[in-house]
C-alpha cells in the first residue's frame, strides 16, 4: 500500500518568488519527496471483501457494481467449471446465438497472437465471414498462446465439438481464451462440460458470464444501453475482463457485446472500428499488450428494428452513440480494476500538432512509471509530467506549456504557476479520481487516455501470477 504524504504545513505568508521556488523543488526533486514519504508510518489499510476471481485478491477500491442486464433476444449463455483453475470456480462460458446472427471483431496487434485470435480473424476475414455466427466459447485460465500447431488443433477441435452440438459449421463458432501463455489448451476439458453447458443455457446469465471470464480481475464488468432505430427499440449489452497487461491496441482484455439489432457484418465492423479507438484503445494499466486481446460484437437481428446494410446509414446515429457508451463504460472498468490500482486517472492533452501527436503524448504520460507512482503517493509531481511529455519528441512549445491537476494550475507559460497552492494540490491528490490536463501549445488537437496508479499491489499480483 502506498504511504500517505506528509501533511501540509499551515499556510504562511510568502512572496511569489518563494512560492515558485518551493514549487520547483517539489516538482524537480522526486527523491526528496520519496524520502519524506518513506519516513512516514503507513496507514492501516481498510478491510475489503475477497474478489470472486483469483484467491487472495481483494476487490478494487474503484470497483463499480454489475449493472442489471435484461435478456437480449437471440442469445443464451451458460457457464461451467472445466478445471483450468485449481480452485473451485466457473472458467468456461458459452454463448449460443440465433440463426442469422452477424459478427464483427477487433483483435490484438501483438505479433505472437493466440490460437483463438488466429481462428476468429481467419473466419471473420472470409468473403462471407460473420454472416451466420452461432456460438462463442470462452475459457479462462489458459491463453492457448505461443502453442504452435498443437494449440491451433486444440482450438479447431473445440469449435468442432461445439458445432456438432449446436448444429452448425466449425467456422460459425468464435473462440476466445485468457490466462497463462505457453500452455496448450486441454480441449477435452471443454468437450466434457458441453452437456452441462447445454442444459444450463439461459437468456439471463450475464453476471455469471462476466464472472466466468475473470482472471486477476477483482470484480465482474458489464454494461447495458438502449437505443432506437427508426423508432424501434434495440438493446446493447456487453461484458469484459481485464486487469493487467492493459495497453492500447488493444489490451489484455476480452470484451463481448451483443445487440438484438439487425445489422450487416460490414456495418458492425465499421462501428466497432470507429469506437474502439477512443474506448478500448485509449486505456492503459501498465503499457504492456497481450497476445489474446479480443473484442467481438454480435447482432442477433431479433428486434423489430429494420435491417441496416449500409455503412454510414443515418438511422444508426442513436445506436452508434449508445454503443460508444457501452464500450467506454467497459473500458473504464478495466482501468478501475487495474492490478493494485487505487486511483482512476484521466489524462488529457490539448494544443497538440495532430490527433496522433496528442494521443502519443497522452499515452506517454499515462504509461510513465514515475508519473503513476507519484499519483500512488498522492504527489502532484508535475516535473514528471514534463519529463513524460518531452521524451516523446513530439512538437511541444516549452514556453507555453501548461499543466493542471483537476482545477488547480501547477504550471503555466512554461514555468511554475505563481498561484501554486501546495495545500490545495495535496488535498486534491487524495481523491480516488484524478484529472491531469496538459496543453503543449503546438496546435489544436486533443486526445484523452485513461489509466491508473502503480502500486506495490501490481508487483504482488504479477510476482506470483502462475501460482
Amino acid at each position: 500500500m502506498s504511504k500517505p504524504p506528509v501533511p501540509p504545513k499551515a499556510p504562511t505568508k510568502a512572496s511569489t518568488g518563494q512560492k515558485i521556488e518551493h514549487a520547483i523543488e517539489k516538482a524537480l526533486d522526486p527523491l526528496a519527496s520519496a524520502l519524506k514519504r518513506a519516513t512516514t508510518p503507513a496507514a492501516t489499510p481498510a478491510p475489503t471483501a475477497p474478489a470472486p476471481g483469483k484467491p487472495g485478491l481483494k476487490v478494487s477500491p474503484l470497483a463499480v457494481p454489475f449493472p442489471t442486464i435484461p435478456p437480449i433476444g437471440g442469445v443464451e449463455i451458460a457457464t461451467a467449471r472445466a478445471g483450468f483453475y485449481k480452485h473451485e470456480r466457473d472458467d468456461l462460458v458459452v454463448f449460443r446465438f440465433a440463426r442469422g446472427t452477424t459478427c464483427a471483431g477487433v483483435f490484438t496487434r501483438h505479433k505472437v497472437g493466440s490460437a483463438p485470435v488466429d481462428w476468429c480473424k481467419r473466419h471473420l476475414g472470409n468473403d462471407d465471414g460473420g454472416k451466420d455466427v452461432r456460438a462463442l466459447v470462452v475459457n479462462a485460465g489458459c491463453a492457448n498462446a505461443f502453442t504452435g500447431k498443437a494449440g491451433a488443433d486444440a482450438a479447431r477441435r473445440t469449435a468442432s465439438e461445439v458445432a456438432k452440438r449446436f448444429g452448425c459449421r466449425q467456422r460459425d463458432v468464435m473462440l476466445a481464451s485468457t490466462g497463462v501463455i505457453g500452455v496448450v489448451l486441454d480441449d477435452h476439458k471443454i468437450a466434457a462440460q458441453l452437456p452441462t453447458v447445454e442444459s444450463r443455457l439461459d437468456a439471463d446469465a450475464w453476471a455469471q458470464a462476466a464472472r466466468g471470464i475473470m482472471t486477476t480481475d477483482t470484480f465482474p464488468k458489464g454494461s447495458y444501453a438502449e437505443a432506437t432505430i427508426e423508432g424501434e427499440k434495440v438493446r446493447i449489452a456487453g461484458i469484459a475482463k481485464g486487469s493487467g497487461m492493459i495497453a492500447p491496441d488493444m489490451a489484455t482484455m476480452l470484451a463481448f457485446i451483443v445487440t438484438d439489432a439487425n445489422i450487416h457484418p460490414s456495418v458492425l465492423q465499421a462501428l466497432l472500428g470507429l469506437h474502439v479507438r477512443t474506448t478500448f484503445n485509449s486505456v492503459t494499466v501498465d503499457g504492456d499488450t497481450s497476445t489474446n486481446d479480443t473484442c467481438l460484437m454480435f447482432a442477433t437481428g431479433t428486434s423489430t428494428a429494420p435491417r441496416i446494410g449500409r455503412v454510414g446509414d443515418r438511422r444508426l446515429k442513436e445506436f452508434s452513440a449508445a454503443l460508444d457508451r457501452v464500450m467506454l463504460d467497459l473500458a473504464h472498468q478495466l482501468v478501475r480494476d487495474g492490478e493494485g490500482a487505487t486511483k482512476f486517472v484521466k489524462v488529457t492533452v490539448d494544443g497538440a500538432a495532430s490527433p496522433a501527436s496528442a494521443r502519443k503524448l497522452a499515452k506517454s504520460i499515462a504509461d510513465s512509471p514515475l508519473v503513476k507512482t507519484a499519483i500512488a503517493g498522492q504527489d502532484a509531481n508535475w516535473g514528471r509530467i514534463v519529463m513524460a511529455v518531452g521524451k516523446t519528441e513530439e512538437p511541444v512549445n516549452r514556453d507555453t506549456l501548461a499543466i493542471r491537476f483537476g482545477p488547480h494550475q501547477a504550471a503555466i507559460d512554461g514555468a511554475p504557476s505563481p498561484h501554486y497552492d501546495e495545500a490545495k494540490m495535496t488535498a486534491y491528490m487524495k481523491n480516488p479520481e484524478i484529472d491531469i490536463t496538459v496543453d503543449v501549445g503546438s496546435g489544436r488537437a486533443s486526445a484523452t487516455v485513461w489509466t491508473c496508479d502503480l502500486t506495490k499491489g501490481y508487483i504482488e499480483i504479477n510476482g506470483d501470477y502462475r501460482s
